[in-house]
């Protein structure tokens, strides 16, 4: 498994989405919520495959303490980075700095007892909004209650690139995806490299829908089917599934530090481990995937606007 290291930490290219382990998830999930022995298993698979970073976060319902949980239980808690997330402010705590700061202290310290951690390896705002505090993060780091923080950003890549040009993060998540390029597009990527900003890419299957079987794709969505039928020939021509070309197009990006899979099942994590190991695509399928792009509507690339 391919590693980048950035500031001192070991993290590799796949990083394990746990959202699942803590409650049912995504369009296309058919499993629901991995039962806790499975969870073990696929925590200890992933490990064993090379994988050393897991992303969770206190909005996940059991996920963080079911995932410190599996860690202890295989010893491993001190040889992983975690990235958790500081749970959504309400509307009142974002209007009143001390509510703010109490309700972003009292999520970091859950986390640690869910986690079971003395120190939290890297902690996002969840939201953009939430992201005003980074200040209290910062602070937060200074006790030793974390050791890097930054946000989970939306679909707009210019807030984004305001959280690297300001150096108030050390680390971002950004959606991206193979009928997704906003971000990529935008420089943001390149931008953070050069200033030392982890890049954690999540939606990698657009939750799901890129994974779904064609016929069960719901009727405000089925817009991307144009785009997904042109994909899926070109993956067939290559021999490549399209969940398998479009994990693998993401790998081609540069300045990448971590891929998010979310998974729930162990045969998912060991075809996801197949699929890292095979690295980035050709230079004739990228040409091939580069041809002919349909844009298509926020409507159907941003999961937040699909109200199913």
């Amino acid at each position: 498994m391919q590693t980048t290291t950035w500031n001192g930490i070991s993290l590799s290219q796949m990083m394990l989405g746990t959202v699942q382990f803590g409650m049912p998830y995504g369009v296309a999930n058919q499993t629901g919520q991995p039962e806790y022995r499975d969870v073990v298993a696929i925590v200890d698979a992933a490990v064993t495959g090379g994988v050393n970073c897991f992303d969770t976060a206190a909005a996940y319902g059991q996920s963080e303490e079911i995932l410190g949980r599996a860690l202890k239980e295989l010893g491993i808690g001190h040889k992983v980075a975690v990235v958790t997330k500081v749970r959504p402010l309400t509307t009142e705590e974002l209007a009143n700095p001390r509510l703010a700061e109490s309700a972003i202290q009292a999520s970091i310290e859950l986390s640690l007892q869910r986690l079971q951690l003395d120190c939290l390896p890297i902690v996002l705002f969840h939201r953009e909004c939430d992201a005003g505090f980074l200040n209290i993060l910062a602070r937060l780091r200074d006790e030793g209650k974390l050791k890097h923080f930054g946000v989970s950003c939306g679909n707009t890549p210019g807030t984004a690139a305001d959280f690297v040009s300001g150096g108030h993060a050390s680390a971002l998540q950004i959606p991206a995806n193979i009928v997704d390029h906003r971000h990529s597009r935008s420089g943001i990527i390149q931008n953070s490299v050069s200033r030392n900003v982890a890049i954690f890419i999540r939606s990698v299957y657009l939750q799901g829908l890129l994974a779904m079987a064609e016929e069960t794709i719901p009727d405000k969505l089925r817009g991307i089917l144009p785009e997904r039928q042109r994909l899926t020939s070109i993956a067939e021509d290559s021999g490549l599934s399209l969940m398998e070309l479009a994990l693998r197009y993401i790998l081609t990006l540069p300045g990448i530090t971590s891929v998010l899979t979310g998974v729930e099942t162990l045969e998912q994590v060991e075809q996801n481990l197949v699929t890292f190991a095979r690295g980035r695509l050709s230079e004739d399928i990228l040409s091939a995937i580069h041809q002919d792009v349909t844009e298509l509507p926020e409507v159907i690339i941003t999961p937040s606007m699909w109200s199913l």
